[in-house]
């Protein structure tokens, strides 16, 4: 019997699960992701979880077929390695990955990607379709998108492909990206900007609002949670439904998608108040067909699942590789 290993590192968990040749999952384990001292840190995280996967899966890491990694970014492909992440410490400036990992499975079929293009992987291997052209949009506390076209997942020559959060959507530059570029779809509309770019609103006109915009700990969840109970917050969602709309719209030229899955925490936590106001601006925004746009089905679990079917399919989430 062949075994697969699917590998999750976020910056926040890294977790592994380890199936057999009908993606039966058999063992898995999940750690926080170390903060230091250094990447190797992060490599050695990495390790030791596979290994609890497959100790409770009850084979040897070297019984293992292939292995499918999906990480944080960004990527060098060329090395197999995270290089400088945006979300973790500074001393962290690589983590090596498919190197490492492929010593420890004594295979050479390690596939890496970046996180949505695991996603992406995820959703078409277990999509009823399974289709050659589909993309998985997470909206969280960034925003990125995997791209599957013609049944060719899009890594990119170093493996950032698909970075759609960072493409402008305003010209004039309301809001500042965290990437230090102005009007980034991701610095309207990702996790971690939605309290800024509210405050930004109310100082521009400062309305009366239950919403608590001068408290440090102001949230993302503050907003939607006054869904339909505050005239601030309902605008704030408005205008949200709006950027995403616009950079959805965008990513329907570029790539012509049959299916969007969309997932991350803001999305899951309100799918109504996010993909609601996304089909309903579709017909004004698209001047080509309009893709179905739904929640992901594969919840938080997406890119592990991913990365599970990267190691079964030889990195594409095509069933007939199986």
């Amino acid at each position: 019997m062949a075994y697969y290993v699917g590998v999750d590192l976020g910056a926040t968990n890294v977790r592994s699960v380890v199936a057999d040749d009908t993606g039966t999952v058999l063992g898995q384990s999940r750690a926080q992701t170390p903060h230091g001292p250094t990447g190797i840190a992060v490599t050695e995280a990495v390790l030791g979880v596979v290994r609890e996967a497959c100790d409770e899966a009850g084979i040897d890491p070297s019984d293992a077929t292939a292995a499918g990694i999906g990480a944080i970014g960004p990527l060098d492909l060329a090395e197999g390695a995270v290089e400088n992440p945006a979300n973790l410490p500074d001393t962290i400036d690589r983590i090596p990955l498919t190197g490492p990992l492929s010593v420890l499975l004594d295979t050479d079929d390690v596939y890496l990607h970046n996180d949505t293009n695991a996603g992406v992987i995820g959703e078409r291997f277990h999509s009823d379709r399974n289709p050659d052209d589909m993309v998985y949009l997470t909206i969280s506390s960034g925003i990125g998108a995997g791209v599957c076209v013609d049944g060719h997942i899009i890594d990119g020559w170093d493996g950032n492909a698909g970075e759609v959060g960072h493409m402008t959507l305003d010209p004039h530059g309301f809001m500042t990206c965290g990437c230090g570029h102005d009007g980034h779809w991701e610095g309207y509309c990702s996790g971690n900007n939605i309290p800024k770019y509210a405050r930004e609103l109310h100082e521009e006109d400062p309305v009366e609002t239950s919403l608590p915009v001068e408290d440090p700990d102001f949230s993302a969840v503050d907003v939607f949670e006054h869904a339909g109970r505050d005239d601030f917050a309902d605008h704030v969602i408005s205008q949200l439904g709006h950027w995403n709309a616009m950079g959805v719209a965008n990513i329907v030229h570029a790539y012509a998608p049959l299916i969007i899955y969309v997932g991350g925490a803001v999305a899951l936590n309100n799918p109504d108040l996010v993909l609601d106001p996304i089909r309903a601006q579709m017909g004004d925004m698209v001047m080509s067909n309009i893709p179905e746009i739904q929640l992901t089905t594969l919840g938080d679990e997406v890119v592990v699942e991913g990365a599970l079917a990267s190691a079964m399919t030889g990195g594409t989430g095509d069933r007939s590789r199986l």
